[in-house]
């Protein structure tokens, strides 16, 4: 949903729940909800996660310098690995039956430190994911206030699993839910295969996200952040879909030169 760009009123600070005081209610503009569901299974271990890392502090800071960008963009994270699916709210990893929302606003937002572990479960964290985004923009709704439609996106570096470890094929349940949501405009999915990922990981990407899959070589998580922040500026502008996929495919064509 997209309810437009008229006047409507803007929600009293008193009036603001405690789990989103890190935002500033009194400023006008739109919010642009802007989920990364982000692989730290114990593939990532090593020189990958310290990419990562590195990559979250240095995006955090270049989002905040971008005054339009920093006021209206809000970020949330959900990894995979480790002990399963966290869901953080900047630096802190959020308690699993806490009610507070995930997303801070760019310009406060600090990236937390991540640690590669355990067992690949895309399939939970996309569907957390989208769970998340759709109660987010029930809220922005419930106080009166205005947004973008919403980007997830989803960076992976190996195949969907179960609990165990063992390749799975319950992400395919997520197909429909996506196609309906995309069809309905209700946000953006964005599926990046990074590092050694398998053909059938490819595969899986390309199901999931048919329009808007990339497969990276390598580790480049700076440049795939940037184009999240660019997405994010065209959704700021209005853009057709076409600037889209024009934004997305320059970026899959631009990369063999810039690892080069």
């Amino acid at each position: 949903m997209n309810p437009g760009h008229q006047d409507w009123p803007v929600t009293p600070q008193q009036d603001v729940p405690t789990a989103y005081a890190d935002i500033d209610f009194e400023n006008n503009a739109q919010r642009l909800p802007l989920l990364l569901c982000l692989d730290i299974s114990s593939s990532m271990a090593g020189n990958p996660i310290r990419l990562l890392n590195e990559a979250l502090s240095g995006w955090g800071r270049e989002i905040q310098e971008d005054l339009a960008l920093s006021y209206s963009v809000e970020i949330a994270l959900v990894t995979f690995g480790g002990q399963g699916i966290g869901v953080w709210q900047g630096p802190h990893l959020l308690d699993p039956h806490t009610k507070a929302s995930p997303f801070v606003s760019a310009r406060r937002f600090q990236p937390p430190r991540l640690q590669a572990s355990g067992v690949t479960l895309l399939t939970e964290a996309v569907e957390t994911s989208m769970s998340l985004v759709a109660a987010r923009k029930a809220e922005l709704r419930r106080l009166g206030l205005q947004y973008y439609r919403p980007q997830i996106c989803l960076v992976t570096d190996g195949l969907p699993t179960d609990e165990r470890g063992h390749a799975t094929d319950a992400w395919q349940r997520l197909i429909p839910a996506l196609t309906a949501e995309q069809k309905a405009k209700r946000f953006r999915f964005y599926a990046f295969g990074i590092g050694g990922i398998s053909d059938r990981g490819q595969q899986v990407l390309r199901e999931l996200a048919p329009k808007y899959h990339a497969t990276l070589k390598g580790f480049p998580f700076r440049d795939l952040l940037q184009t999240m922040s660019a997405s994010a500026s065209a959704e700021q502008r209005g853009a057709e879909e076409e600037t889209f996929e024009q934004l997305f495919n320059r970026f899959k064509t631009q990369r063999p030169a810039w690892d080069s």
